[in-house]
Protein backbone atom coordinates (compact mmCIF):
# COMPACT_ATOMS: atom_id res chain seq x y z
CA UNK A 1 0.00 0.00 0.00
CA UNK A 2 1.77 3.38 -1.10
CA UNK A 3 2.28 6.02 1.73
CA UNK A 4 0.51 9.52 0.94
CA UNK A 5 2.66 12.55 1.27
CA UNK A 6 0.60 14.46 3.64
CA UNK A 7 1.62 17.55 1.97
CA UNK A 8 0.23 17.04 -1.20
CA UNK A 9 -2.28 14.05 -0.95
CA UNK A 10 -0.61 11.94 -3.04
CA UNK A 11 1.32 9.36 -3.81
CA UNK A 12 4.65 9.54 -1.96
CA UNK A 13 6.34 9.48 -5.72
CA UNK A 14 10.38 9.63 -3.95
CA UNK A 15 11.58 8.42 -1.19
CA UNK A 16 11.55 10.13 1.89
CA UNK A 17 15.74 10.96 1.61
CA UNK A 18 15.25 14.09 0.12
CA UNK A 19 15.15 17.48 2.10
CA UNK A 20 11.73 19.14 2.02
CA UNK A 21 11.76 22.69 0.39
CA UNK A 22 11.72 23.87 4.26
CA UNK A 23 14.58 21.82 5.22
CA UNK A 24 16.01 24.81 5.66
CA UNK A 25 14.16 25.87 8.80
CA UNK A 26 14.41 24.05 12.35
CA UNK A 27 10.89 22.36 13.23
CA UNK A 28 8.27 24.54 14.87
CA UNK A 29 7.28 23.20 18.54
CA UNK A 30 3.66 23.92 19.64
CA UNK A 31 3.32 25.08 22.90
CA UNK A 32 2.97 21.70 25.14
CA UNK A 33 5.44 19.15 23.44
CA UNK A 34 4.02 15.84 21.96
CA UNK A 35 2.61 13.41 25.50
CA UNK A 36 3.78 16.56 27.93
CA UNK A 37 1.95 17.17 31.13
CA UNK A 38 1.16 21.01 31.20
CA UNK A 39 1.14 20.90 34.82
CA UNK A 40 3.86 18.93 35.32
CA UNK A 41 6.18 18.99 32.41
CA UNK A 42 6.36 14.97 32.49
CA UNK A 43 5.97 12.97 29.63
CA UNK A 44 5.03 9.25 29.36
CA UNK A 45 7.13 6.68 27.46
CA UNK A 46 4.44 5.39 25.32
CA UNK A 47 3.99 9.11 24.25
CA UNK A 48 7.14 9.99 22.81
CA UNK A 49 8.49 6.99 21.79
CA UNK A 50 6.35 4.10 19.31
CA UNK A 51 6.90 1.56 16.92
CA UNK A 52 6.12 2.10 13.22
CA UNK A 53 4.53 -0.35 10.82
CA UNK A 54 2.41 -0.48 8.17
CA UNK A 55 -0.58 0.05 10.28
CA UNK A 56 0.56 3.72 12.06
CA UNK A 57 3.41 5.07 9.07
CA UNK A 58 0.69 7.10 7.54
CA UNK A 59 -0.75 8.47 10.80
CA UNK A 60 3.53 9.22 11.70
CA UNK A 61 3.34 11.81 8.58
CA UNK A 62 0.57 12.89 9.05
CA UNK A 63 1.48 13.72 13.15
CA UNK A 64 4.30 15.49 11.82
CA UNK A 65 2.51 18.21 10.44
CA UNK A 66 1.95 18.99 13.90
CA UNK A 67 5.16 17.83 16.28
CA UNK A 68 8.30 16.51 14.69
CA UNK A 69 8.88 12.93 14.42
CA UNK A 70 12.56 11.22 14.28
CA UNK A 71 11.75 7.92 12.00
CA UNK A 72 14.53 5.87 13.67
CA UNK A 73 15.19 2.82 11.08
CA UNK A 74 16.72 -0.38 12.32
CA UNK A 75 17.09 -4.41 11.94
CA UNK A 76 17.07 -6.33 15.31
CA UNK A 77 20.81 -8.27 14.02
CA UNK A 78 22.77 -4.55 13.86
CA UNK A 79 25.05 -4.36 16.19
CA UNK A 80 25.20 -0.51 15.76
CA UNK A 81 21.20 -0.49 15.41
CA UNK A 82 21.48 -2.16 19.23
CA UNK A 83 23.83 0.46 20.13
CA UNK A 84 21.78 3.41 18.65
CA UNK A 85 18.74 3.00 19.72
CA UNK A 86 18.52 2.90 23.73
CA UNK A 87 20.20 6.31 23.27
CA UNK A 88 17.99 7.76 21.06
CA UNK A 89 15.30 6.02 23.32
CA UNK A 90 16.87 7.62 26.54
CA UNK A 91 17.17 11.41 24.38
CA UNK A 92 12.83 10.84 23.41
CA UNK A 93 12.38 10.94 27.03
CA UNK A 94 14.79 13.42 28.16
CA UNK A 95 13.68 15.90 25.35
CA UNK A 96 10.25 15.90 26.95
CA UNK A 97 8.48 15.18 23.79
CA UNK A 98 9.36 17.67 21.46
CA UNK A 99 10.04 15.17 19.30
CA UNK A 100 8.37 12.00 18.54
CA UNK A 101 10.83 8.72 18.13
CA UNK A 102 8.93 6.66 15.39
CA UNK A 103 11.09 2.77 15.51
CA UNK A 104 10.73 1.10 12.08
CA UNK A 105 11.68 -2.26 11.71
CA UNK A 106 12.88 -2.75 8.83
CA UNK A 107 13.29 -6.42 8.30
CA UNK A 108 9.80 -6.31 9.29
CA UNK A 109 9.06 -3.69 6.93
CA UNK A 110 10.75 -4.10 3.99
CA UNK A 111 7.86 -1.99 1.19
CA UNK A 112 7.95 0.73 3.78
CA UNK A 113 11.95 1.38 4.32
CA UNK A 114 11.73 1.01 0.27
CA UNK A 115 9.40 3.39 -0.17
CA UNK A 116 11.34 5.97 2.50
CA UNK A 117 14.60 5.37 0.74
CA UNK A 118 16.00 2.94 3.83
CA UNK A 119 19.67 1.68 2.32
CA UNK A 120 21.18 0.72 5.27
CA UNK A 121 20.48 0.70 8.60
CA UNK A 122 20.82 2.36 11.76
CA UNK A 123 19.04 4.98 9.07
CA UNK A 124 17.64 8.33 10.73
CA UNK A 125 15.39 10.64 9.53
CA UNK A 126 13.92 13.89 10.90
CA UNK A 127 10.74 14.26 9.78
CA UNK A 128 8.75 17.84 10.37
CA UNK A 129 5.86 19.50 8.43
CA UNK A 130 5.10 15.69 6.36
CA UNK A 131 8.75 15.95 5.05
CA UNK A 132 12.80 15.28 5.57
CA UNK A 133 14.40 17.82 7.75
CA UNK A 134 17.62 16.12 8.24
CA UNK A 135 19.14 12.26 8.60
CA UNK A 136 22.44 10.62 9.30
CA UNK A 137 23.43 6.72 8.56
CA UNK A 138 25.12 4.47 10.98
CA UNK A 139 25.85 4.88 14.66
CA UNK A 140 26.85 8.48 15.94
CA UNK A 141 28.22 8.82 20.03
CA UNK A 142 25.63 10.66 22.23
CA UNK A 143 27.43 13.73 21.94
CA UNK A 144 27.48 14.09 18.44
CA UNK A 145 24.06 13.12 18.67
CA UNK A 146 23.41 15.58 21.11
CA UNK A 147 25.47 18.49 19.17
CA UNK A 148 22.63 17.29 15.43
CA UNK A 149 19.42 17.66 17.70
CA UNK A 150 21.08 20.80 19.29
CA UNK A 151 20.75 21.93 15.50
CA UNK A 152 16.71 21.70 15.54
CA UNK A 153 15.39 21.73 19.54
CA UNK A 154 15.99 23.48 22.47
CA UNK A 155 17.92 21.44 24.73
CA UNK A 156 16.75 19.83 27.74
CA UNK A 157 18.43 22.60 30.92
CA UNK A 158 19.00 19.70 33.24
CA UNK A 159 20.22 17.38 30.16
CA UNK A 160 22.84 14.79 32.07
CA UNK A 161 26.46 14.98 31.02
CA UNK A 162 27.54 12.94 28.04
CA UNK A 163 30.43 10.67 28.71
CA UNK A 164 32.86 12.43 27.15
CA UNK A 165 31.85 15.09 29.37
CA UNK A 166 32.17 13.25 32.54
CA UNK A 167 35.63 11.68 31.26
CA UNK A 168 37.19 15.29 30.47
CA UNK A 169 35.51 16.12 34.32
CA UNK A 170 37.46 13.22 35.60
CA UNK A 171 40.69 13.87 34.17
CA UNK A 172 40.49 17.63 35.74
CA UNK A 173 39.87 16.17 39.08
CA UNK A 174 42.91 14.34 38.85
CA UNK A 175 41.19 10.66 38.23
CA UNK A 176 42.36 9.69 34.77
CA UNK A 177 41.46 6.19 35.51
CA UNK A 178 37.57 7.10 35.44
CA UNK A 179 38.09 8.75 32.27
CA UNK A 180 40.16 5.48 31.50
CA UNK A 181 37.11 3.24 32.28
CA UNK A 182 34.76 5.34 30.29
CA UNK A 183 36.39 5.92 27.29
CA UNK A 184 37.32 1.56 27.06
CA UNK A 185 34.01 1.58 27.24
CA UNK A 186 32.90 3.97 24.03
CA UNK A 187 36.11 2.62 22.29
CA UNK A 188 33.82 -0.97 22.71
CA UNK A 189 30.45 0.87 21.70
CA UNK A 190 31.80 2.60 18.51
CA UNK A 191 35.14 0.49 17.50
CA UNK A 192 35.17 2.52 14.39
CA UNK A 193 35.16 6.05 16.30
CA UNK A 194 38.98 6.69 16.43
CA UNK A 195 38.54 9.49 18.30
CA UNK A 196 37.76 7.25 21.07
CA UNK A 197 40.69 5.57 21.08
CA UNK A 198 43.11 8.55 20.47
CA UNK A 199 41.30 9.73 23.75
CA UNK A 200 41.74 6.42 25.58
CA UNK A 201 45.62 6.59 24.65
CA UNK A 202 45.21 10.11 26.62
CA UNK A 203 44.17 8.97 29.33
CA UNK A 204 46.83 6.30 29.59
CA UNK A 205 49.47 8.66 29.17
CA UNK A 206 47.77 10.46 32.31
CA UNK A 207 48.33 7.54 34.15
CA UNK A 208 52.30 7.07 33.47
CA UNK A 209 51.37 4.27 30.77
CA UNK A 210 53.17 5.69 27.99
CA UNK A 211 54.07 1.72 26.08
CA UNK A 212 50.18 0.92 26.35
CA UNK A 213 48.82 4.11 24.98
CA UNK A 214 51.68 3.81 21.97
CA UNK A 215 50.02 0.34 21.64
CA UNK A 216 46.46 2.35 21.09
CA UNK A 217 48.00 4.28 18.68
CA UNK A 218 49.69 1.93 16.78
CA UNK A 219 46.60 -0.26 15.80
CA UNK A 220 44.94 2.98 14.11
CA UNK A 221 44.16 3.49 10.91
CA UNK A 222 47.13 5.10 9.04
CA UNK A 223 45.42 8.39 8.22
CA UNK A 224 44.47 7.94 11.64
CA UNK A 225 47.67 7.34 13.40
CA UNK A 226 48.88 10.09 11.73
CA UNK A 227 46.50 12.64 12.20
CA UNK A 228 47.26 15.95 14.53
CA UNK A 229 45.18 14.22 17.55
CA UNK A 230 47.41 10.75 17.58
CA UNK A 231 50.33 12.91 16.66
CA UNK A 232 49.37 15.36 19.73
CA UNK A 233 48.74 11.88 22.12
CA UNK A 234 52.57 10.82 21.02
CA UNK A 235 54.03 14.47 21.46
CA UNK A 236 52.64 14.04 25.11
CA UNK A 237 54.03 10.86 25.27
CA UNK A 238 57.58 11.63 23.91
CA UNK A 239 57.70 14.99 26.20
CA UNK A 240 56.62 12.92 28.93
CA UNK A 241 59.98 10.59 28.65
CA UNK A 242 62.08 13.61 28.29
CA UNK A 243 60.74 16.09 31.28
CA UNK A 244 61.29 15.67 34.70
CA UNK A 245 58.38 14.11 37.03
CA UNK A 246 56.10 16.41 38.75
CA UNK A 247 58.12 15.90 42.05
CA UNK A 248 60.52 17.12 40.93
CA UNK A 249 59.45 20.03 39.25
CA UNK A 250 57.72 21.49 42.41
CA UNK A 251 61.26 20.83 43.90
CA UNK A 252 62.34 23.15 41.60
CA UNK A 253 60.87 25.67 43.73
CA UNK A 254 61.75 29.35 43.06
CA UNK A 255 64.45 28.76 40.33
CA UNK A 256 64.32 30.93 37.64
CA UNK A 257 67.09 29.90 35.38
CA UNK A 258 66.93 28.86 31.72
CA UNK A 259 67.17 24.91 32.79
CA UNK A 260 64.18 25.52 35.50
CA UNK A 261 62.27 27.54 32.44
CA UNK A 262 63.05 24.93 29.86
CA UNK A 263 62.40 22.05 32.07
CA UNK A 264 58.43 23.61 33.29
CA UNK A 265 57.78 23.93 29.47
CA UNK A 266 58.63 20.77 28.98
CA UNK A 267 56.11 19.33 32.06
CA UNK A 268 53.32 21.60 30.54
CA UNK A 269 53.41 19.74 27.31
CA UNK A 270 54.04 15.96 28.57
CA UNK A 271 50.62 17.14 30.33
CA UNK A 272 48.84 18.24 27.50
CA UNK A 273 49.30 21.85 28.29
CA UNK A 274 50.54 22.76 25.05
CA UNK A 275 50.06 26.32 25.11
CA UNK A 276 51.17 27.35 28.56
CA UNK A 277 54.96 25.10 27.59
CA UNK A 278 54.86 26.65 24.25
CA UNK A 279 54.68 30.23 25.59
CA UNK A 280 57.38 29.23 28.12
CA UNK A 281 59.04 28.18 25.03
CA UNK A 282 59.13 30.94 23.93
CA UNK A 283 59.78 33.52 26.38
CA UNK A 284 62.79 31.07 27.10
CA UNK A 285 63.56 31.04 23.69
CA UNK A 286 64.01 35.48 23.92
CA UNK A 287 66.14 35.27 27.32
CA UNK A 288 68.44 33.10 26.04
CA UNK A 289 68.45 31.73 22.47
CA UNK A 290 71.68 29.73 23.29
CA UNK A 291 70.52 27.73 25.94
CA UNK A 292 71.51 24.19 25.35
CA UNK A 293 72.01 25.02 21.32
CA UNK A 294 68.93 26.63 21.00
CA UNK A 295 67.13 24.51 22.17
CA UNK A 296 64.03 26.22 22.98
CA UNK A 297 63.44 27.10 19.27
CA UNK A 298 64.25 23.39 18.00
CA UNK A 299 61.51 22.08 20.83
CA UNK A 300 58.96 24.95 19.73
CA UNK A 301 59.34 23.15 16.02
CA UNK A 302 58.95 19.84 17.19
CA UNK A 303 55.36 20.36 19.02
CA UNK A 304 54.58 22.15 15.85
CA UNK A 305 54.84 18.97 13.88
CA UNK A 306 53.35 17.50 16.54
CA UNK A 307 50.30 19.40 16.96
CA UNK A 308 49.85 19.77 12.61
CA UNK A 309 49.93 22.87 10.75
CA UNK A 310 46.66 24.22 11.27
CA UNK A 311 46.24 23.50 14.82
CA UNK A 312 45.22 26.74 16.23
CA UNK A 313 48.19 27.17 18.64
CA UNK A 314 50.65 26.10 15.90
CA UNK A 315 49.34 29.13 13.88
CA UNK A 316 49.29 31.70 16.83
CA UNK A 317 52.93 30.53 18.14
CA UNK A 318 54.41 30.05 14.94
CA UNK A 319 53.58 33.60 14.17
CA UNK A 320 55.10 34.39 17.02
CA UNK A 321 58.07 32.89 16.17
CA UNK A 322 58.51 34.18 12.98
CA UNK A 323 58.24 37.93 14.52
CA UNK A 324 60.85 36.72 16.50
CA UNK A 325 63.52 35.80 14.56
CA UNK A 326 62.91 38.17 11.86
Amino acid sequence: MPIIDPRTGEALTAPLDQPSATSDAPPAQPGTQAGENAATGEVRREDVILDADASNIQQVLEASMQVPFLLGCWAPGSESCQTLMPILEKLALEYRGAFVLARLDVEANAEIAGQLGVRSVPDVKLVSQGGLVDGFQGTLPEKELREWLGRYFQPPEDAPASPEELADAALEAGDPAAAREIYQTLVEQYPEHYAYQVSLARTLVAQGLGDDARGVLDNLPPEERDAAPARGVRASIDFGEQALPPADIEALGERDDSEARFQRALRHIADGSYEAGLEGLLRLMQSDRSYNDDAARKTLLQVFDALGAEHPLTVTYRRKLFAQLY
